[in-house]
C-alpha cells in the first residue's frame, strides 16, 4: 500500500494522495445517499457508511479510504449522549463528570467496527483503510462547551482553574480513544488519524501539559501506523513529536518546507493544498498541487493531502485535477 510506504518514509514515484472530508457533500452521489439517511443514520447503520467510505475511493481512485464517521461517535461508548443540529450538541458537563465517565464500552459503538470490516472487502488490496478518533483535549472542549465553538471558554478556563482535575478527565478520554482506535484497527483499519482541532488554540505549554500526554496516550501501543493532525498550530509544531505518531498534518499556513524545519527532517508530513484552491478552476488547481509537490521536493515520508477539510462548494472537477496532478496524468 503506498501510504504504509510514505509512512516508512520508502522511496516513491508519486506520494499517495487521498484528503480529509472526502465523502462528503460535494459528491452527487454522496447528496443522493444523504437525502435518504440522515447524519447519524448514516454513520450509525453500517451498510450505508462503508457506501458513503467507498464513493470517492470509486470515482478518484485514492490510496486511502477513510470510514465516513465522526469525532464524537467514541463518545457514546462512554455514556455520552450527543446530537448532531448540524453541528455536535450535547449536555455540558464538567471537569469531574468527564473524569468519571464510564470505561469505553465497544458493544454501545458495534456499528463502526461492522462498518470498516464492510469497508475492508470492498477495497483493493493496495488502497489502504484510515480509522480515526479525536484528541482529547479537543473532545474535552466539546464535552465542557456542549457543542462546537469557536474560543472555547470553558475548557481554557478549566485548564487554570483546575490543571490536576483537567489532567486526570484527559487521561480518561485518552484510554477511550486507544481503546477505540485499537478497535478499529482489529477490525480492518490500516492507518488511524488522531484529529485535534482545538489543540491550536492552546499555548506553547498548555499544549505540552495537556494536549501531548493525552494524545500520547490514545496512541500509545497501537499495532498500526498512526498520524496526528492539528490545525491552526505552526506555533506547536516542533512539540508535535512529543505525541508518538508516526507522521504529522499540517495545515495550509505554512509551506512544507518550514514544517520540515520546524518538525524535523525525519518526520512523515502530510499535507498540505489550501481547501479553497479547489475552489477556482482545474487550470489553478493543478498549478497551486504542483507547488505543493515541488515543496516536498519528492523526499520520503510525504503524504499529499489539504490543508484541513474539503468544502462543500467543491467542483468536482477541480478534485479530479488535483488527484490527476499528484498522479503525474496531466490535464
Amino acid at each position: 500500500m503506498r501510504l504504509l510506504s510514505a509512512l516508512r518514509r520508502e522511496p516513491l514515484d508519486r506520494p499517495p494522495v487521498w484528503f480529509m472530508r472526502q465523502a462528503g457533500r460535494y459528491l452527487p452521489e454522496y447528496l443522493e445517499v444523504r437525502r435518504r439517511h440522515s447524519f447519524q443514520e448514516a454513520v450509525r447503520t453500517p451498510e450505508v457508511a462503508a457506501e458513503l467510505t467507498l464513493q470517492p475511493i470509486r470515482r478518484f481512485g485514492l490510496d486511502a479510504a477513510i470510514l465516513f464517521s465522526d469525532i464524537m461517535t467514541p463518545l457514546e461508548a462512554m455514556g455520552v449522549a450527543v446530537d448532531f443540529n448540524p453541528g455536535p450538541r450535547l449536555s455540558p458537563m464538567t471537569l469531574e463528570q468527564v473524569a468519571g465517565l464510564p470505561e469505553f464500552d465497544v458493544e454501545r459503538v458495534a456499528f463502526v467496527p461492522d462498518a470498516l470490516s464492510k469497508v475492508r472487502a470492498g477495497l483493493s488490496d493496495d488502497v489502504a483503510l484510515i480509522g480515526f478518533a479525536g484528541g482529547p483535549i479537543t473532545l474535552l472542549a466539546y464535552l465542557l462547551e456542549g457543542g462546537a465553538g469557536k474560543e472555547f471558554p470553558a475548557l481554557r478556563g478549566a485548564l487554570y482553574r483546575a490543571p490536576e482535575l483537567a489532567a486526570e478527565a484527559l487521561a480518561k478520554l485518552g484510554l477511550g480513544m486507544r481503546a477505540y482506535l485499537s478497535t478499529q484497527i482489529a477490525a480492518g483499519a490500516d492507518v488511524v488519524q488522531l484529529f485535534d482541532s482545538w489543540a491550536g488554540l492552546l499555548p506553547i505549554k498548555g499544549f505540552d501539559r495537556f494536549a501531548v500526554p493525552a494524545a500520547r496516550t490514545a496512541l500509545d501501543g497501537l499495532q498500526a501506523p498512526t498520524i496526528y493532525f492539528a490545525p491552526d498550530a505552526a506555533h506547536l509544531l516542533d512539540r508535535f513529536g512529543a505525541v508518538g505518531a508516526t507522521g504529522y498534518g499540517v495545515d495550509w499556513r505554512l509551506p512544507l518546507a518550514s514544517a520540515w524545519d520546524r518538525l524535523g527532517a525525519g518526520w512523515v508530513i502530510q499535507g498540505n493544498l489550501d481547501p479553497m484552491v479547489l475552489l477556482s478552476d482545474p487550470v489553478t488547481v493543478a498549478f497551486e498541487t504542483g507547488r505543493v509537490l515541488e515543496e516536498a521536493g519528492g523526499r520520503p515520508g510525504h503524504i499529499f493531502n489539504l490543508g484541513h477539510g474539503i468544502n462543500p462548494a467543491t467542483p468536482v472537477e477541480n478534485v479530479e485535477a488535483m488527484v490527476r496532478t499528484v498522479r503525474g496524468e496531466g490535464s
